[in-house]
């Protein structure tokens, strides 16, 4: 199957499409109203428009340093998932989508990387999850608590809020993953814990990203180790602005190994003649 990715609701009816994925809210903090012939997606703590407004909704290092598109590796600005007020919007937004679509895509879930978040909203959790799983005598006093038991709290705050976000979606639940499937990068990263999200999630979508797929062996090992890594469905999406038609094409028959579905993503143009020249070829031709 293919798919697109668009913020374009005129995309989703295009015929060589057979499924639609459209940005209700992004990254940027634009929001669209959600449609019923596609699958709504929800960028959950990616808002630069939430954190360029209220600074208390963003995550801080122990240095105190923001994750905003400021600082080295942020190519946006990021929202601390334990904010109680920005989580129950989102939630809301999640019926919203439901309501119009039965199926939901969460799109960047997660802390911004594995130094975050130090607010003091998210110590005094911590420290309240600590003393609590301690008394159940499940793990150490505060005093001997290390990394290892912030990772842990930091998971059992993402997979609520999954939990949370799948209830309110009646149809299947869409889960975008960072895309590096090995040892334990994305349970350190951002807080997820993939064994106890795969209940949760009826397919994972992996972007792979790049602005020309002038080489391709890079998608098919990183598609490759999630299919290995996951039991759950795997999509694996694509970006299609001003890519070659034929290296996109090249991409999209890697991708399509390993992956559920192959979705492009924001160009629907470029995207319909990779379509048309792929079934073009699959023809059969006649010779004189």
């Amino acid at each position: 199957m293919y798919g697109v990715v668009t913020r374009n609701a005129e995309d989703v009816d295009a015929p060589e499409f057979d499924r639609a994925f459209y940005e209700v809210k992004d990254v940027s903090g634009r929001s669209n109203e959600p449609l019923a012939d596609a699958v709504n997606m929800v960028s959950c703590f990616g808002d630069n428009a939430a954190a360029s407004e209220n600074p208390d909704l963003v995550p801080v290092n122990p240095e105190g340093q923001e994750a905003t598109r400021d600082r080295t590796y942020f190519d946006w600005a990021y929202v601390c998932p334990t904010h109680e007020k920005y989580r129950r919007g989102l939630l809301e937004i999640i019926e919203d989508c439901a309501e119009m679509n039965e199926d939901v895509r969460l799109d960047d879930v997660g802390f911004p990387r594995p130094e975050y978040c130090y607010c003091d909203r998210c110590n005094a959790r911590f420290e309240e999850w600590v003393e609590a799983r301690h008394e159940r005598g499940e793990g150490p006093p505060p005093a001997e608590t290390g990394p290892a038991d912030r990772y842990e709290w930091r998971a059992s705050i993402i997979t609520e809020f999954v939990e949370a976000a799948a209830e309110r979606i009646p149809g299947r639940t869409y889960f975008t993953l960072y895309p590096d499937p090995y040892g334990d990068h994305l349970y350190e990263r951002a807080g997820l814990d993939l064994d106890a999200l795969e209940p949760l999630v009826d397919e994972f979508v992996v972007p792979l990203y790049d602005m020309a797929y002038t080489t391709t062996y890079w998608v098919e090992v990183i598609a490759s180790g999630f299919a290995d890594r996951l039991s759950t469905p795997l999509s694996v999406e694509l970006y299609a602005v001003d890519v070659d038609v034929d290296s996109l094409l090249h991409a999209a028959e890697v991708a399509a190994a390993y992956g559920e579905s192959v979705l492009f993503g924001y160009d629907s143009a470029n995207a319909t003649a990779a379509l048309r020249r792929m079934d073009a070829e699959s023809r059969e031709g006649v010779e004189w």
